[in-house]
């Protein structure tokens, strides 16, 4: 009989750690980053989304819920974020169901993004924390459970800029050939489609990124041409025939020229003297003109004065009220033009305007004005009403996050956590100086789309809502990885191929290797 003491029974948690360690070397290594990148991230929206089960409802929140229970589609709100929501209710009788999905599609975008981004050299250590702050920190780490067609917007901006960041990455490193994998055309006619369809004016954003993209990959000018093409025409076909021809109704007049409105009350408020007799006779029927003055009053948002319209009234008045504005537009264009870029504050503005004047940024991602039930009073006895309610998992989770997010609204902050202008700003510097470190032009196409949902956010902007500015955020947090990035030696910049010969064995001639 031996003397040898028994050994002693490993201990569970080894055990556990150690089988974890086994599986996870099962898992092919170009698929580790994206996939740790993508559990962290659902992680942190699993507490976001107990806290505040089933979601963040606003106004245009119930507003989704109202067309699609009582029959009133209107295209003026995405109508594939409808059909999400008429799927969820019907489904689930809820939105939990729907805001639990959105937050898995930005985990699995924010994934892609740190493995696109490593095709460029950024490290994983530095683009996962990026990617993990955007799902932690409020009010980005909250707003994937928000129920609005903004939230997959952005899902399909991150996954643009991730596509993007992916080619880019190619064209540096010398895998580019010219041509586009099939899981790259698949994946930007996503993208594209969803900005598109998610946001009315979506697709302007989408070309302007699609241009950047033909000056940076000149070897598949064709194939995004086609692409851009193809994924607008989509857009626009659905947008005036399809949507009309299965009873999807258009917006009102005065919602569609309602920045005209406001466009023509803060001229009247500021230089009365442009308009004629005739012309006050015309904006008296639409309104009285203390209304048309008040509406002017203030110059960042035009919900004020559409507000006090009776669009009855104002509908039938849409075209001389255009023909107005164009007048208008002759006698006083500093003033017009000035109305529409201090519309667009939000977009290009730093630090919010003046609280007196409306001009800080509206942020009630989680509050229902109580005039909604007035405008649509069927709401009131609806089931669905009661689902909105707010019912967390867990009351010390909700007490956390309410804490967190009510933190996150300090004044002094706004500028930094819920204004896209600064993020806009910090991406154009990051990715101009890689493509000067790397001396590579074509990387100037990173900041493509966030450009156009600039440029786009301040030609047509009803009020400074957060949320018309959250993509270009999550967009610049990512881009915060390329700072390490820009301390390493540059790659070598491969010219692509647009030959379909086969290259030459040789060494090539034309490498530019940059310093």
């Amino acid at each position: 009989m031996s003397d040898t003491p028994p050994r002693p029974a490993p201990d569970a948690r080894v055990m556990a750690a150690a089988k974890a360690r086994a599986q996870w070397s099962r898992v092919p290594p170009a698929l580790r980053l994206p996939l740790a990148v993508f559990l962290a991230c659902q992680a942190c929206y699993l507490l976001w989304w107990m806290a505040f089960y089933p979601g963040m409802i606003d106004y245009d929140s119930l507003v989704h819920a109202w067309q699609v229970t009582t029959d009133h589609w209107i295209s003026n709100h995405s109508v594939l974020y409808n059909c999400l929501v008429w799927l969820t209710l019907n489904a689930t009788g809820g939105f939990a169901a729907l805001t639990l999905l959105q937050t898995i599609a930005m985990s699995a975008a924010l994934g892609y993004a740190c493995a696109s981004l490593h095709t460029l050299g950024v490290r994983g250590r530095w683009s996962a924390p990026a990617a993990v702050a955007c799902a932690l920190v409020p009010p980005l780490g909250p707003f994937a459970v928000f129920v609005g067609k903004d939230v997959p917007f952005t899902i399909c901006a991150v996954l643009t800029f991730a596509v993007t960041a992916r080619l880019m990455g190619r064209r540096g490193n010398g895998s580019w050939n010219g041509r586009l994998r099939r899981s790259e055309v698949a994946l930007l006619c996503v993208g594209f489609l969803g900005i598109g369809l998610f946001r009315n004016n979506g697709f302007p954003m989408t070309v302007i990124a699609a241009l950047c993209l033909l000056l940076a990959l000149p070897g598949a000018r064709r194939l995004l041409t086609s692409l851009v093409t193809a994924t607008t025409a989509v857009t626009l076909t659905l947008m005036f025939s399809v949507y009309p021809a299965v009873g999807v109704e258009s917006p009102r007049q005065t919602l569609v020229y309602n920045l005209h409105y406001a466009d023509l009350a803060v001229t009247y408020a500021q230089a009365p003297g442009v308009f004629t007799r005739n012309d006050l006779r015309l904006m008296a029927r639409a309104t009285s003109l203390t209304n048309w003055r008040a509406g002017g009053a203030s110059c960042y948002a035009s919900d004020p004065m559409y507000r006090k319209l009776d669009r009855d009234v104002t509908d039938p008045l849409t075209e001389p009220i255009v023909r107005l504005w164009w007048r208008t537009l002759r006698k006083a264009p500093h003033i017009v033009l000035g109305a529409r870029i201090c519309r667009g504050h939000l977009a290009w503005a730093v630090f919010p305007g003046p609280k007196d004047q409306g001009g800080r940024t509206w942020n009630s991602l989680n509050w229902v004005n109580p005039e909604f039930y007035r405008w649509y009073p069927e709401m009131q006895k609806s089931p669905y009403r009661q689902a909105a309610q707010p019912r967390p998992l867990s009351t010390t989770l909700n007490h956390a996050a309410d804490l967190g997010y009510d933190a996150s609204r300090v004044p002094q902050l706004e500028w930094l956590l819920w204004r896209g202008a600064i993020w806009c700003y910090a991406t154009y510097v990051l990715v101009a100086r890689l493509a000067r470190k790397r001396n590579c032009r074509p990387l100037l196409a990173l900041a493509g789309l966030t450009l156009g949902i600039q440029l786009t956010v301040l030609a047509a902007i009803p009020s400074p809502s957060f949320r018309y500015m959250v993509a270009p955020m999550f967009i610049g947090v990512l881009c915060l990885s390329l700072i390490p990035a820009l301390r390493r030696a540059a790659s070598p910049v491969v010219p692509p191929q647009t030959s379909r010969t086969t290259p030459s064995t040789t060494s090539p001639k034309n490498v530019e290797y940059v310093p």
